[in-house]
């Protein structure tokens, strides 16, 4: 199978779904958003979705749309609970790339303001801080490609994301554009 999407993952704040637009505006393919998926099949919002029907529901769902996802071509921006789903991301990782955007915890912390309606995947009792010391490990692990993204904004990191994909996508390179659209 070959491998032409581009998969966001890390944790919620760290601009996936901004950084994913822009990349798939400036590299030419499709945008997804796997949190909006969810939205639309289960009409209601993920905060929603968590509080009426529980984590583990909520999991099953999230990996259900994921090993359903038939796309080519597509960023994909993914929840940041996707790294509790190893065959959603095994599966995503067959025909795409998977990229971390790492950014650090106080950077997370500033960039979200309310978390109770974000719809954050969490255990009762369970800290910000906690999660990201959870799930940090597991972005990791399944990264293909790490960015740091630091203090770099959302133009910044999809700038830095297109020029790595060079090696995954040589036809993103400058010398070969258009030759990859659909």
């Amino acid at each position: 199978m070959k491998k032409n999407n581009v998969i966001l993952i890390g944790m919620p704040g760290a601009g996936k779904s901004t950084v994913g637009v822009i990349l798939a505006k400036r590299i030419g393919f499709h945008f997804i958003d796997t949190d909006l998926l969810i939205q639309s099949q289960e009409k209601c919002r993920l905060q929603q979705l968590i509080d009426t029907q529980g984590l583990d529901s909520f999991r099953k769902v999230e990996e259900q749309i994921l090993v359903n996802l038939h796309t080519e071509q597509s960023v994909i921006a993914t929840g940041g609970s996707v790294v509790y789903s190893r065959n959603g991301l095994t599966k995503l990782g067959l025909n795409g790339y998977r990229i971390y955007l790492q950014i650090e915890l106080s950077i997370l912390r500033q960039r979200i303001a309310d978390m109770g309606q974000r719809g954050l995947v969490m255990n009762k009792g369970q800290t910000f801080e906690q999660l990201y010391q959870e799930r940090t490990p597991l972005y990791e692990k399944f990264a293909d490609l790490t960015i740091a993204c630091g203090e770099m904004n959302a133009e910044q990191v999809a700038a830095v994301i297109e020029k790595k994909l060079e090696r995954f996508f040589p036809m993103l390179s400058p010398d070969h554009y258009g030759q990859f659209t659909s």
